[in-house]
């Protein structure tokens, strides 16, 4: 497939909207219209027909319900895969199992019905921080499970990460959630993205390091109120990340 996305990315949101629901789908175009980063809202109440309008006209974003006769929301998303520059999806749905799913379709938001404004408003900004390159969805999102339903946390809300066993607890603002990744693969993966490891059990977020504290030869971190401390052999690493951005060129070693 050949379609594209031609829509500047400074101007106003085109969205097409895909529900078989007449009621759902009035109440998320009437939503989408009175957000005022959207300016026009387009209307599909099948799937079949949402693929016709996207290979017709460019939009920015779709939002997508999962369950439809015929073809499916995840089937059309599948789909998008082919175009050359496939629109930002967020699937809009009233069942939690399909969360797997949007995640490996590098959905940007997975959103459960009843639909509130406040819930919707930050599914749009996470459009616009998709299209303006501000984010990517494959890097920065993690899903995790908590009580059988799997659920998304942006790795920018990670503050420290704690090993367990072959099990990896990132602990955020709200809470701490369990990944089935080892210690060792995140710190290879998140070191780009400001994560340092400061003892055999701990990663943490350069960016959320509130304090540094050396007493005695003892090290320590404050990372979100909580004080975390820092084993000797990863003393100078961290002090080395903390220091450099702050030194002139970035590129001299700090001085013990």
């Amino acid at each position: 497939m050949n379609a594209t996305n031609e829509v500047p990315s400074g101007a106003a949101l085109r969205v097409l909207v895909v529900d078989d629901e007449r009621p759902a789908l009035d109440e998320l175009v009437w939503l989408l219209e009175h957000d005022p980063r959207v300016g026009s809202v387009l209307a599909s109440d099948s799937a079949a027909d949402g693929l016709r309008r996207l290979q017709e006209e460019p939009v920015d974003a779709l939002f997508l319900d999962i369950r439809m006769p015929g073809l499916t929301g995840v089937e059309l998303a599948r789909l998008l895969t082919r175009f050359r520059q496939p629109p930002p999806v967020v699937f809009v749905t009233a069942y939690d199992e399909h969360a797997v799913d949007a995640f490996e379709l590098n959905a940007v938001d997975y959103v459960l019905k009843p639909v509130s404004g406040a819930r919707l408003a930050e599914a749009v900004r996470r459009v616009v921080e998709a299209r303006s390159g501000a984010t990517t969805h494959v890097e920065d999102t993690i899903a995790v499970e908590l009580g059988g339903v799997t659920r998304f946390v942006s790795r920018s809300e990670v503050r420290y990460v704690e090993a367990q066993g072959d099990y990896a607890r990132l602990h955020t603002p709200t809470g701490s959630h369990l990944l089935r990744v080892p210690l060792s693969s995140l710190e290879e993966e998140w070191r780009d993205a400001g994560f340092v490891r400061i003892h055999r059990s701990l990663l943490v977020s350069l960016h959320h390091v509130e304090e540094l504290h050396v007493d005695a030869g003892r090290c320590s971190v404050v990372v979100g109120g909580q004080e975390l401390g820092v084993s000797r052999r990863h003393t100078r690493e961290l002090r080395d990340r903390l220091v450099r951005p702050a030194r002139p060129g970035g590129g001299s070693r700090a001085e013990d």
